[in-house]
């Protein structure tokens, strides 16, 4: 049974920084791990996700420079990284496993993922 469990969210004022985690479990065979948000009344939005076999990663062009995503595969975890946090940051962070590689022009989309983790709240404050 794969869980995917996310942590780290919270509040903070806009230049902060937080670290998001997300323990895996059960997965095997994964191909790419990403993280999404999704804002009120906005699309779900895909942030970063990184190729586990190469290790490439994709931006978005939001994030691109701030956020860093990794993956520690000795604690089957992923990471993300946000700096320099504003307020357009807001949304619900979500992780997520893909179990099938459809090439970097769709890295960053959510139907390129199976399984989601249950979400953790980022708010930045000005």
């Amino acid at each position: 049974q794969v869980q995917l469990v996310e942590s780290g969210g919270g509040s903070v004022q806009a230049g902060g920084s937080l670290r998001l985690s997300c323990a895996a479990s059960g997965v095997t065979r994964i191909y790419s791990l990403g993280w999404f948000r999704q804002a009120p009344g906005k699309e779900r939005e895909g942030v970063a996700t990184i190729h586990i076999r190469s290790g490439d990663t994709y931006y978005s062009d939001s994030v691109k420079g701030r956020f860093t995503i990794s993956h520690d595969n000795t604690k089957n975890t992923l990471y993300l990284q946000m700096n320099s946090l504003q307020p357009e940051d807001t949304a619900m962070y979500y992780c997520a496993a893909g179990f099938t590689w459809y090439g970097p022009a769709v890295a960053l989309s959510s139907t390129s993922f199976a399984y989601w983790g249950q979400g953790t709240q980022v708010t930045v404050s000005s």
